[in-house]
């Protein structure tokens, strides 16, 4: 395996080879990003252990998002299948998946445990269970410095774990050894992430926008309420289907990459 330094404008590339994989592929991969959210959300209603389960499944489960983009950049449909197909590699890897996910899990209560220390849970809670955020919530300064605190402390968390599963998975490398190289991974390649997230940033405001003016050229204001989470979702769904090619980009195998399914 082999880290590569990549061009500023490879992350514009990343993020234009993600709307055109999902657009080549756009039910499947939709749908799979709705399983995505589907299984996350059905583990986190477990009693006691819900929701460390939802937080240790999202490594394996980003893997699969990540394999059907791949088989759908290969020009083949990918699988219901293909979003668990970390999970289907052996014992040994199945192990190192989890492990790598109760790593995540455990990252995330710290940062969460940080924030309520700050404004007593509120913005924790919210983030664990959801609901409505009202203008009491967003007005009160403890809940304002907790959401910013744990931006900024999720930040190395989100670049660590970067790459991480993909590297377990495809590279067998050790949990713990695969934060490190996704870490390194990102920080080398700072100019290309920059820009791959402000193309994002820019593409989610689009959308809002979009909606905006529905709204105000109809004269309804019910368009852009009702719009705004079938927009999220789009924009997330190719979103992660570009995460695929970071990490293609960033690593180059020794060896060809096994086959995600057969064709």
């Amino acid at each position: 395996m082999k880290l590569n330094i990549v061009a500023a404008r490879d992350g514009v590339q990343w993020a234009r080879d993600g709307v055109r994989v999902f657009f080549r592929q756009p039910l499947a991969m939709a749908g799979l990003f709705f399983m995505f959210m589907a299984a996350l959300s059905l583990a986190a209603f477990l009693p006691l252990v819900g929701g460390l389960l939802a937080l240790v499944l999202v490594p394996a489960l980003t893997v699969g998002l990540m394999a059907a983009a791949r088989t759908a950049d290969e020009g083949r449909f990918p699988m219901p299948s293909t979003l668990f197909i970390a999970f289907r590699q052996g014992p040994q890897a199945t192990r190192a998946m989890l492990m790598l996910g109760l790593l995540y899990a455990v990252a995330v209560l710290l940062v969460m445990g940080v924030s309520a220390l700050i404004d007593g849970g509120r913005f924790a809670q919210l983030y664990v269970n959801g609901g409505g955020i009202t203008p009491e919530v967003v007005t009160d300064p403890q809940f304002r410095v907790a959401m910013w605190a744990s931006t900024l402390l999720y930040l190395p968390v989100s670049v660590a774990f970067w790459h991480a599963p993909a590297l377990v998975h495809w590279h067998g490398v050790a949990p713990v050894k695969s934060l490190f190289f996704s870490l390194v991974a990102v920080v080398k390649n700072t100019r290309a992430y920059l820009l791959y997230g402000l193309v994002w940033m820019a593409l989610s405001f689009a959308g809002g926008l979009l909606l905006l003016v529905l709204a105000a050229v109809s004269g309804s204001a019910g368009i852009a309420s009702a719009g705004l989470l079938p927009v999220a979702m789009l924009v997330a769904s190719m979103f992660f289907t570009s995460l695929w090619f970071t990490f293609r980009d960033c690593f180059s195998p020794d060896d060809a990459l096994p086959a995600t399914e057969a064709p």
